[in-house]
């Protein structure tokens, strides 16, 4: 995350240069630096909510890859009685993605903190589940500023700031995706934060 931060710090002498040397081009090409600078001073200004922007993405992604490369017959797949099999990982993240997010929008989730969990269990329909609850969760950290991150929000009988909540969301999806890394390893298949390395 510090390399974001140094990226950042870099911004402004290289937008200068390349202002200096289009000067005289189109408009349109000075309204394009113009919005990258916006763009670039947001970042520095919020610098903590736009690297946990970054990290969501990266997460949100990684999830969605791990629960569509895992196939249909292995989502009932569990390595030991006591766990939850891949499927119910996939639910579970899903119905998280509303009970943890829920509150950073200001918002209470309707239906069961485990509906998802619940009642789906087939591939096809977990990942679209799981896409919509990605998409709903999308919106709080689209919305997140430094300042609103400091503000409280109300979390059952308790308060915690927006950013403590969408946090938590953080370390519990990474958490699961470790878990739905190893399920796949057993299932001979390579996760999504390896398939770079396997390509070397």
């Amino acid at each position: 995350m510090h390399n974001g931060i140094s990226a950042y710090s870099k911004t402004p002498d290289i937008l200068a240069k390349l202002v200096q040397g289009t000067m005289n081009r189109s408009p349109l090409m000075m309204l394009a630096l113009t919005l990258a600078c916006g763009a670039a001073l947001r970042g520095q200004s919020d610098p903590l909510s736009s690297n946990a922007k970054g990290d969501y993405m990266r997460i949100r992604n990684y999830f969605i890859r791990s629960a569509e490369k895992m196939p249909e017959e292995s989502y009932g797949f569990r390595p030991m009685p006591e766990v939850r099999t891949f499927g119910q990982i996939v639910a579970h993240v899903a119905d998280d993605q509303y009970n943890l997010c829920a509150p950073a929008k200001g918002e209470t989730r309707k239906a069961a903190y485990k509906e998802i969990e619940n009642t789906l269990s087939k591939k096809a329909d977990l990942i679209e589940a799981l896409k919509k609850a990605f998409a709903y969760c999308d919106g709080a950290y689209d919305a997140l500023t430094d300042a609103s991150g400091a503000e409280t929000v109300k979390f059952g009988n308790s308060s915690r700031t927006r950013f403590a909540m969408l946090n938590w969301n953080l370390w519990h999806t990474w958490e699961h995706y470790g878990n739905a890394a190893v399920y796949l390893r057993m299932k001979g298949l390579v996760p999504p934060t390896s398939e770079m390395k396997q390509m070397k």
